[in-house]
C-alpha cells in the first residue's frame, strides 16, 4: 500500500498478493481512501499470521531443545573465557561441553591458586596473570552497511581488579552452571571445571559458597553487612530533604567520578526537566550560611523559658524530696543498727546473738546500696543547674546547636524544623524560605540586601542604569 502511492506495484510469485485496486464509489466518480482496497487484502494478512506462526513454531522447537540440553548438562552458548565449546558423542547425539582452552585455561587455574594462598592481594594478582599473557579475546567489529567488511577489533586488553573478581565468583569455573535456562536452579556441567568445589570455596572466602548435598546443588551469597543494610538517609548527603529549583521535589544525591578519578558528591534532579546539581560542598556552605543568619524569635524564647523552668522546678522538688528520703532511711538504718547492738549486750543465747548478726548485716547491704542512690539524686539537682546554663548558651548560638552534631542525618532533620514550607536550593540561597514559628533572621540580615534598593538619608542616592551612574537631585528644601 505505501509503494502503490508512488506507482510500484509488487509482483507476487505465489500470487498472494494481487495489482488490482478496486473503488467502491466508481459508479459516482468518487474516490477516498476507504473506497479504494484491494481483492487480496485479507489472503496477503492470512499468509502474513501464517509465517508468522511458523515462525513462532521453529523457534519454540530450537529454544525448547536448547533449554531441554542446557538442564542436562551440555553447553549452547559461545564458551567463557578459559574454556573451549569441543563437539563430543553422546546418546543423544553430537552434543557440546566445556573444555579447558589450551591457552587460557592456565590464567583462570592461576587466579584461584594465587588467591587461595592470601599472601597477595587482588592488584598483585592481576599483575601475576598479565605477566603470564593474559589478554581478553577479540571480536571483529564489521560495517553496519557491509556486514561482510571487517573495520575493526574489539578486545585485547589486560585484567583488572573488577575482572578478577567477577570470574573467581563466577560458579562456570567450578563446572556449575547458572544460566537463565536453568531457572535459576544450579547444574552440574558434563565436563569438570578448571578448578575443584573446594577450591572455588576457598578463593571466594565464604562471600559465595557452592554446596552438594545429597545430589542437589545449591550456591550461598554471604553479603556484607554494609550490603545488607540499605540506609536511605545517607549521612554523606544530609540535605536530600532540600527541594529542585525546577519540579520543588526532595533532591538525589550521589558521587560521580571526574577525570583526576575522584568522587565528587552532588546533590542533582531531572524529573522531566533539564538536569540540574549542586555540589555537595556548596550545599553544605550554603546552608551553615543560612542557619548562621537565625536566632529564636522572642516569642518562642519567652514560652520556652516558661515550660523550662516551670519543669525544672517540679524536679528540683522530686529530687529534694527523694535526697530527704534517703537521708531519712539512712538516719533509721543507723538507729536500728544502734538498738540492735543493744541489745546483743543483754543476750547470752549463741543463737540469738548469730540471728541479731544477720539483722544487722542485712542493714549494713541496705545503707550500702541506698548511700549511691543518695549521691546520685544530690548530683542529678546539680545536673540540672548546669543544663540551665547549656540552655541558654544554645540559645543564643543556634548555628551550634543544629549544625555541630556528631550524626548528619539527626542535624539534618533538626534543621528541617526551622522551615515552615522546605525551601528550594535558590530559596536557601537568597534567603526567601519562609521561616517557622520558631526562628527569625536576625537584626543584621532582616534589611534587603538588593543592590537596587537603598537606605533614605541625608546624602543624596545614585542612579545607575546600562553602567552609567548619576546623582539623583533632590529638592531645594531637601538640600
Amino acid at each position: 500500500m505505501q509503494l502503490a502511492k508512488y506507482g510500484v506495484q509488487i509482483i507476487d510469485a505465489y500470487g498472494v498478493i494481487g495489482q488490482q485496486s478496486i473503488n467502491t464509489l466508481d459508479t459516482y466518480k468518487i474516490e477516498y481512501d476507504w473506497s479504494v482496497y484491494s481483492p487480496t487484502y485479507i489472503a496477503e494478512i492470512l499468509q502474513a499470521e501464517q509465517s508468522k506462526g511458523e515462525v513462532r513454531d521453529i523457534l519454540s522447537r530450537m529454544i525448547g531443545a536448547q533449554i531441554h540440553y542446557v538442564r542436562s548438562g551440555y553447553h549452547v552458548r559461545a564458551a567463557p573465557p578459559g574454556y573451549q565449546n569441543t563437539r563430543i558423542e553422546t546418546p543423544q547425539g553430537k552434543r557440546i561441553i566445556l573444555t579447558p582452552h589450551p591457552i587460557e585455561s592456565p590464567w583462570f587455574t592461576r587466579m584461584f591458586e594465587l588467591r587461595i594462598q592470601g599472601n597477595l592481594s587482588d592488584p598483585e594478582i592481576v599483575g601475576e596473570i598479565n605477566a603470564m599473557g593474559f589478554l581478553t579475546r577479540t571480536r571483529k567489529l564489521h560495517n553496519k552497511i557491509n556486514k561482510s567488511q571487517v573495520v575493526g577489533f574489539h578486545g585485547g586488553h589486560e585484567l583488572t581488579v573488577k575482572q578478577l573478581q567477577r570470574y573467581i565468583s563466577n560458579p562456570i569455573y567450578a563446572g556449575i552452571n547458572t544460566e537463565l535456562w536453568s531457572n535459576g536452579i544450579p547444574i552440574k556441567e558434563k565436563s569438570n571445571g578448571l578448578v575443584s568445589v573446594s577450591m572455588f570455596n576457598q578463593a571466594n572466602r565464604g562471600k559465595i559458597a557452592i554446596l552438594e548435598e545429597g545430589g542437589v546443588i545449591r550456591i550461598t551469597k554471604n553479603t556484607d553487612s554494609w550490603q545488607l543494610k540499605k540506609n536511605k538517609d545517607n549521612p554523606l548527603y544530609p540535605w536530600k530533604f532540600i527541594l529542585c529549583p525546577h519540579c520543588r521535589k526532595p533532591l538525589y544525591a550521589s558521587a560521580s567520578m571526574n577525570r583526576q578519578h575522584r568522587h565528587i558528591g552532588r546533590y542533582h534532579c531531572s524529573r522531566s526537566h533539564t538536569y540540574w546539581s549542586i555540589n555537595a560542598k556548596i550545599m553544605e556552605q550554603t546552608m551553615r550560611d543560612f542557619i548562621g543568619k537565625l536566632e529564636f524569635s522572642d516569642e518562642f524564647i519567652a514560652k520556652f523559658q516558661e515550660i523550662f523552668l516551670d519543669e525544672w522546678e517540679k524536679r528540683e522538688h522530686q529530687i529534694s524530696e527523694d535526697t530527704v528520703n534517703y537521708n531519712q532511711r539512712i538516719a533509721d538504718i543507723e538507729r536500728e543498727m544502734q538498738m540492735i547492738k543493744e541489745t546483743m549486750k543483754k543476750v547470752s543465747s549463741s543463737a540469738s546473738i548469730h540471728l541479731l548478726e544477720q539483722d544487722i548485716d542485712k542493714l549494713l547491704l541496705e545503707e550500702t546500696q541506698l548511700q549511691p542512690k543518695r549521691d546520685t539524686k544530690e548530683n542529678e539537682l546539680v545536673s540540672v543547674r548546669t543544663l540551665l546554663n547549656y540552655v541558654s548558651f544554645f540559645m543564643e548560638r543556634l548555628d551550634d546547636l543544629l549544625l555541630e552534631g556528631s550524626n548528619p542525618t539527626r542535624t539534618a532533620m533538626l534543621c528541617g524544623l526551622v522551615f515552615e514550607e522546605i525551601p528550594t536550593y535558590e530559596e536557601l540561597k537568597f534567603g526567601t524560605s519562609k521561616l517557622s514559628c520558631l526562628v527569625k533572621l536576625k537584626d543584621d540580615f532582616q534589611t534587603s540586601p538588593s543592590l537596587l534598593v537603598s537606605r533614605l538619608g541625608l546624602e543624596p542616592r545614585t542612579n545607575c542604569l546600562k553602567g552609567s551612574c548619576s546623582t539623583t537631585e533632590l529638592p531645594a528644601r531637601t538640600k
